[in-house]
């Protein structure tokens, strides 16, 4: 089977049932995305597909055939920088497991919807679990990026 991460092509020899996680991680050695639950509920092994946001945990191999797959070690565009800046200037991680996830997760939301409000961020960043729970500098991070990316347009 191939597949196309991070705009390179690769053949696997995973079963299709495989979850896209385990490829990612133990076939193609990307280790930026995390598994958390297994279960597509804390959000740490969100990718892109197509551009939108996914839980590579549950989502099988066999489904991303095809499509054009992109990790956190590939993530860029204007979105990708301004999410980064200002994830740094709001000292959003602290432990850093789900970061990798919540990262992906702003990145796509920007890009969908350029200023957010308050609750349409807390709608699509509810999805992903952050532990130490720096919701709070998140949310203020992504308003940041927003503006950032805003005024570069």
């Amino acid at each position: 089977m191939k597949i196309r991460v991070n705009g390179k092509d690769f053949t696997i020899e995973a079963p299709p049932d495989t979850p896209l996680l385990w490829v990612i991680r133990e076939e193609l050695g990307l280790n930026g995305t995390k598994f958390g639950c297994g279960m597509a509920l804390c959000g740490a092994c969100t990718v892109h597909i197509d551009g939108q946001p996914v839980r590579s945990c549950v989502t099988p191999v066999s489904e991303a055939t095809g499509r054009e797959i992109v990790t956190i070690e590939a993530i860029g565009g204007p979105e990708a920088q301004a999410i980064e800046r200002a994830w740094i200037a709001e000292s959003v991680p602290q432990c850093g497991y789900c970061q990798a996830g919540q990262v992906m997760s702003a990145i796509a939301l920007l890009r969908k919807k350029p200023n957010p409000s308050d609750s349409e961020i807390d709608s699509v960043m509810s999805a992903n679990l952050c532990r130490c729970g720096t919701y709070q500098r998140i949310r203020k991070a992504i308003h940041r990026a927003a503006r950032e990316v805003g005024e570069k347009k």
